[in-house]
């Protein structure tokens, strides 16, 4: 069976007329005719009655033309969702973002993805941890990530950063310097420091640790957590003090200020893709979120 002949029987049986059916299909009537009776021989029933003026169809007319517009209908849609496959509107994106991305970049990219790209079913985790993501989008967990791109040389990975953030102080809102505009990092050193994880679960560890050492001065005292917003409860708590990218701003908790310091070292944030991405719809993603991140 030729989808021409579905085509060609579901004209017939809304015009009713071969004469009409075939002007619309812009076939000769005699073709049209052959199709519908090559149909007719397939199935072994007689589809149509023709008459002088006008075609009557059979009740096994009947019953075909509905199949027909269904097949039809089902193979439009089938060239249309794969349409929109290859344009990337389409398909599943899992997507994976450090937590210090986690408070501002995470939200805005999933509005605007849901937005532009409202077919594409974005699966979206947050609050990980760098080397966890690395490992996740190696393995095929998730189809990009944003983290820190400290030491990343991989050539099986498309690394492209997205900015350079400052560090910034969180303080509990009691603290001597909390109302300052901004501080000396070297003024935190009697300070007990939360931070994230040690060894090779976080690169935000040692980025802090550098900092202060540029500042002359180690940590004294130092908790460890997983989660950044962990960290800055822990900071409202009172336990500690700590560094983090200016965008954890956007955790508006209470009972922590958040201070400028004084020629803030920086950090680079990136998205990364496995090398060779072959998915539309992942790399609309990462072009949403790269412009999210500017």
């Amino acid at each position: 069976m030729d989808l021409r002949h579905l085509r060609s029987f579901v004209a017939l049986a809304e015009e009713r007329h071969f004469g009409r059916a075939a002007e619309r299909l812009h076939l000769a009537q005699p073709a049209l005719s052959q199709q519908v009776k090559q149909l007719e021989r397939e199935f072994g029933v007689q589809l149509v009655s023709r008459t002088t003026r006008r075609v009557e169809l059979t009740e096994a007319g009947l019953r075909f033309a509905e199949h027909a517009r269904t097949v039809l209908a089902s193979v439009e849609r089938a060239a249309t969702d794969m349409s929109l496959f290859a344009s990337g509107h389409t398909g599943r994106v899992s997507v994976g973002f450090i937590g210090t991305a986690t408070y501002d970049l995470l939200p805005q990219a999933t509005r605007e993805v849901r937005r532009l790209l409202p077919e594409v079913r974005l699966e979206v985790h947050g609050e990980s941890l760098s080397p966890a993501l690395l490992d996740g989008l190696l393995d095929g967990t998730y189809d990009l990530v944003v983290l820190r791109p400290d030491g990343i040389v991989r050539p099986e990975l498309d690394l492209r950063v997205l900015r350079t953030e400052r560090l910034i102080a969180v303080l509990p809102d009691w603290h001597d310097l909390a109302d300052r505009e901004s501080i000396d990092l070297s003024e935190l050193s009697r300070d007990p420091f939360v931070m994230h994880f040690s060894g090779h679960r976080s690169s935000m560890h040692e980025h802090v640790l550098a900092a202060c050492a540029a500042a002359g001065f180690r940590p004294a005292s130092i908790m460890e957590v997983g989660e950044t917003a962990t960290l800055v409860v822990f900071v409202a708590a009172g336990l500690g003090v700590a560094l983090v990218p200016e965008a954890v701003r956007s955790l508006d908790l209470e009972g922590v200020d958040y201070v400028l310091i004084d020629n803030a070292p920086t950090i680079d944030l990136a998205i990364a893709t496995r090398a060779g991405e072959s998915s539309a719809a992942v790399r609309q993603v990462a072009d949403i979120v790269v412009r999210c991140s500017s």
